[in-house]
């Protein structure tokens, strides 16, 4: 009986179709923004002139659009509602030749499950309305005449109602929703040309307030400015496309076949680039596709960067309408479909970076090459060498030396180094400077080779060409470094490559060093000189530059086989002093050779226990130590990030979430050091901190919490022309503002962008503040509503008296005062950074680790 019921309950079945159009509805409209913005697509697809918004409550009792469009016909009223019952399209090809804003026929199922949801309408062929009733299936509960002229009013009641969770969550941040909802109606507002759109709002059984209001202009120009104010056109420039350059293809990858001409067409505007005209924020950007609001990140993006290239401290504004085939472009991404992919994207972000960087260009930003001064010409000019192509491969020291003056060695162990690194020989004279094979980029790099590990040599070495001497010198120079580096300590344990000497043929290119590791095992006397690392100049003749063998060339296989042992390489090593070969005069009369004897070796067998499951026991015993090694490492390693600019990120990371705000006055001082810093103990943790920098932070935050700027009263109260949303954000955050020291005079009564004119500045000594500065809180407030916030150029102020009043690197601080300062981190939100990002504390070591 239990084993048909489990698998009765695990068996796979269809979803009723209630819980199916409820699951899915949520996920179709997802805020108040998405609400009214299909409600508003729909008006507008209906071909309405007029599109009027009614919010109650911001929107939480009510939602209400209505337009003077075509209406709905009397035999649409069923499928009115109906999940994926749509005019728009009728199957899947019709997609990409859809112009409409909605097509896929589930927004207002979506809005029936989610609300309580009315229409009336009245179609432009129809004597009278009719008022129609649905529940939240999307079926027609009721219908009534009513009377109404053409057109159509959708009224939602209770949004997401019938969702606890998120209709509480919607109740909770109902300012957020409302000013996401107002930036969206924005764009609409902007790119309906010929669409009167006005959106109110009625708070309780107050005054309906109008929140945007545009006049059904058909320009794209004056719908900015009925939304932003007339200050927003003095800063705007119109959009000019211009082709991309060589150079901005190469960027992006695209070559003369992949560039389809006319394919985007792009129109809008664009604030300035002039410092004081572009935004704080990002709050004024707009972006669409074929006249579809969207959120194309990369475009976004690109024109911010290409902006910060001539004003790095602000944003601009933007209004772009780009149109392209519809076969090219695909909105059926989201279900808000606002995210949009393009097919030549690239090619749409060369032509947004060629026209706008082509627009900024021409503005004040250029800088005139006239005012570059002759000696700051004469610095940027490079400088002209008359010599050849080998001049530059070689060094020649002829240019250097007087012509009666024979070619000198003039070489010490640093200038040697950098002689290598610089693809130079000194010490040579101009008629080896012509021998460009031996010393090429090629070359070089053997030698040096070769100098690091020039005890590898063979028994033998031959004499070189006569024709060759810029070889024999480059040979002498890489005996005489390793001389000069006295490399005693670095033996191989190759006795046949550590006998010194290089074999050359006549055949061969001068540039190949070959070992030979056959040849006999006698070596060439070697002679201990005292040679310092100094500089070493004597005359040089060409007898100098030759070699003769010091010893016959001999074979002895036996003999190579006796000293093949490591035993016989240990003896001989210890036994003869450690040298290289140095520069020896050819006519050196003290030349003579010594023979190796044969070293008789005797070797003894010892037989050892050895068990494979001893060594496997063995294994497993040290594995596991390790293991208990590191767990007892993670549980003191808290703190893994290095005091390193690199790793601050990590660093305050590891502090946040070590580290809470009653653990500071816990801290032990331990002292003061280099009069900067205090080391203060936490268990078995050892940290340091900034004694100015959480000074800093600290006054910082009780300049932003407890200080009200005092505002300077204008002789006559200023027009602000701040959009209706705006003057909504300021009207009901008015004492922040007044904290900030602004004051305004605000009159309900008057006329959208004129109801709030600003009477009272704030002033600090040489500090000034104005309009921009409003903006940017009113911007801040609309993310944050109601809690307190500060504009940017405010908080610079603050940092600067914090950064003046802290206590200073270079004073010596008791223990009491050390404490004091270690509290006040406690008592802070963000102890971990300065105001001006100079970090506070970092964590030292860990005792436990230590010992």
């Amino acid at each position: 009986m239990s084993d048909s019921s489990t698998s009765s309950a695990g068996a796979i079945k269809a979803i009723d179709k209630q819980s199916v159009h409820q699951i899915c509805s949520g996920q179709v409209v997802l805020s108040l923004a998405t609400a009214v913005k299909e409600l508003v697509e729909n008006s507008i697809d209906a071909g309405a002139s007029n599109v009027d918004v009614k919010l109650k409550d911001s929107g939480i009792e009510l939602v209400e659009v209505s337009d003077n469009g075509k209406g709905v016909e009397e035999q649409n009223f069923e499928g009115l509602t109906l999940k994926h019952h749509t005019s728009k399209l009728r199957d899947f090809s019709d997609l990409i030749h859809v112009e409409t804003f909605g097509f896929r026929g589930e927004a207002l199922s979506s809005l029936c499950a989610l609300s309580d949801l009315s229409v009336v309408t009245c179609h432009e062929s129809a004597q009278i309305g009719a008022r129609l009733v649905y529940d939240h299936n999307g079926h027609l509960t009721q219908r009534v005449p009513h009377p109404r002229q053409h057109g159509t009013t959708v009224t939602l009641q209770k949004l997401f109602s019938t969702l606890p969770v998120r209709h509480k969550e919607f109740q909770r941040n109902i300012k957020k929703e409302y000013s996401k909802m107002i930036f969206v109606l924005q764009s609409y507002c902007i790119i309906s040309t010929g669409v009167r759109i006005t959106c109110t709002n009625q708070t309780g059984q107050g005054k309906r307030t109008t929140v945007l209001c545009t006049s059904g202009s058909n320009s794209m120009r004056d719908n900015i400015g009925a939304v932003f104010g007339p200050k927003q056109l003095q800063s705007l420039i119109p959009f000019q496309q211009i082709s991309p350059g060589e150079s901005i293809k190469e960027d992006y990858g695209l070559g003369e076949v992949d560039v389809p001409k006319d394919l985007f067409v792009i129109d809008g505007f664009v604030s300035q680039a002039d410092h004081g005209v572009g935004r704080s924020a990002t709050d004024r950007q707009f972006f669409f596709i074929n006249k579809r609001p969207c959120d194309p990140v990369k475009a976004s993006k690109l024109v911010n960067e290409v902006y910060h290239m001539y004003n790095r401290h602000q944003y601009p504004f933007v209004a772009l309408n780009i149109t392209v085939a519809s076969d090219c472009v695909d909105v059926n991404v989201t279900p808000d479909k606002r995210q949009i992919l393009l097919q030549e994207e690239k090619l749409l972000l060369a032509i947004l970076k060629s026209s706008l960087m082509a627009m900024f260009e021409t503005g004040v930003n250029k800088i005139s090459l006239n005012h570059i001064t002759p000696a700051i010409t004469n610095l940027c000019r490079p400088t002209e060498t008359s010599a050849g192509s080998e001049d530059r491969e070689i060094g020649s020291v002829s240019e250097a030396l007087p012509d009666d003056e024979p070619p000198k060695t003039s070489i010490n162990l640093a200038r040697l180094k950098e002689a290598f690194s610089n693809h130079q020989v000194p010490g040579i004279g101009s008629k080896q400077s012509s021998h460009k094979a031996a010393c090429s980029g090629s070359s070089q790099k053997k030698m040096f080779s070769f100098v690091s590990c020039s005890k590898k040599m063979t028994d033998i070495m031959r004499p070189p060409l006569k024709s060759s001497p810029s070889f024999a010198a480059v040979s002498s120079i890489k005996k005489l470094t390793v001389c000069l580096a006295k490399y005693k300590s670095t033996f191989d344990n190759d006795a046949e490559d550590s006998e010194a000497a290089n074999q050359i043929s006549a055949e061969d290119d001068p540039e190949i060093l070959h070992e030979n590791n056959s040849e006999s095992g006698l070596h060439p006397s070697i002679y201990e000189t005292d040679v310092k690392a100094e500089t070493i100049s004597e005359p040089v003749d060409e007898k100098f530059w030759s070699y003769k063998p010091l010893v016959p060339e001999t074979k002895s296989e036996q003999h190579q086989d006796r000293m093949s042992s490591p035993e016989a390489k240990r003896a001989r090593y210890e036994a003869e002093p450690l040298a290289q070969n140095c520069l020896v005069d050819s006519k050196s009369k003290n030349a003579s050779t010594q023979l190796d004897s044969p070293v008789s070796i005797q070797k003894n067998t010892v037989l050892l226990q050895f068990s494979l499951q001893e060594l496997s026991k063995r294994m497993q015993r040290l594995q596991a130590q390790k293991k208990e090694n590191h767990e007892q490492e993670l549980k003191y390693r808290r703190f893994r990030a290095k005091i390193n600019p690199g790793e601050n990120q990590s660093a305050e990371d590891e502090l946040k979430k070590e580290i809470s705000k009653d653990m500071f006055k816990d801290m032990e001082i331990i002292g003061q050091f280099n009069l900067g810093f205090i080391i203060t103990k936490l268990k078995s943790d050892l940290f340091i901190i900034d004694q100015h920098a959480t000074d800093e932070k600290y006054n910082f935050e009780m300049l932003q919490k407890n200080t009200v700027l005092k505002g300077q009263r204008l002789i006559a109260p200023q027009s602000l022309h701040l959009p209706a949303i705006s003057e909504t954000v300021l009207m009901e955050n008015l004492e922040i503002f007044r904290k900030n020291g602004f004051d305004f005079l605000v009159d309900e009564d008057a006329q959208v962008m004129e109801r709030v004119k600003l009477v009272s500045l704030p002033t600090s000594k040489n500090w000034t503040f104005g309009p921009s500065d409003i903006e940017e809180l009113i911007f801040m407030l609309s993310d944050s509503p109601g809690i307190m916030c500060r504009p940017s150029r405010v908080r610079q102020m603050f940092a600067s008296r914090a950064c003046r009043k802290s206590v200073i690197v270079g004073t010596a601080l008791n223990t009491s005062e050390m404490k004091k300062l270690v509290l006040h981190m406690g008592e802070i939100e963000q102890p971990w950074n300065c105001p001006h990002g100079r970090p506070t504390m970092r964590h030292l070591a860990n005792l436990d680790m230590v010992s």
